[in-house]
C-alpha cells in the first residue's frame, strides 16, 4: 500500500526557517525521482522541487537559493529545508513522485508565513 506523510510545517516569521519531512512507502519512493509540491488557498498545486534517485536537483525559480531538496534512500525519506520564507510561500505542501501518482497524495502540511 503506498503512503505517503508530510510533517514539519507550522506558522513562521518572515525570513524564518523550516523543514519538511516526507515518509513515503511502497513502491513509489524506490528508483523514483520524488518532489515537493504547494498549494495556496484558491490557486492550483505547484511543483516545488524535484530530486532523483542519485540526488540530482530543480528547483521551480521562486525558491531557488532558499529551499533544499534531499532525500535519505535508505529510510525512503524526503526533506524540504526552507530558508528566507517570504509570505508568498504559504500553502499547504506535499510530497509526491514525479510526475506525481495522482490517487497517492497524502494530507500535506501547512506552512504559514506571517508576522
Amino acid at each position: 500500500q503506498v503512503q505517503l506523510v508530510e510533517s514539519g510545517g507550522g506558522l513562521v516569521q518572515p525570513g524564518g526557517s523550516l523543514a519538511l519531512s516526507c515518509a513515503a512507502s511502497g513502491s513509489i519512493f524506490s528508483r523514483n525521482t520524488m518532489g515537493w509540491y504547494r498549494q495556496a488557498p484558491g490557486k492550483q498545486r505547484e511543483l516545488v522541487a524535484t530530486i532523483t534517485s542519485g540526488g540530482r536537483t530543480n528547483y521551480v525559480d521562486s525558491v531557488k537559493g532558499r529551499f533544499t531538496i534531499s532525500r535519505d534512500n535508505a529510510k525512503n525519506l524526503v526533506y524540504l529545508q526552507m530558508n528566507s520564507l517570504k509570505p508568498g510561500d504559504t500553502a499547504v505542501y506535499y510530497c509526491n513522485a514525479y510526475p506525481p501518482r495522482e490517487l497517492y497524495w497524502g494530507q500535506g502540511t501547512q506552512v504559514t508565513v506571517s508576522s
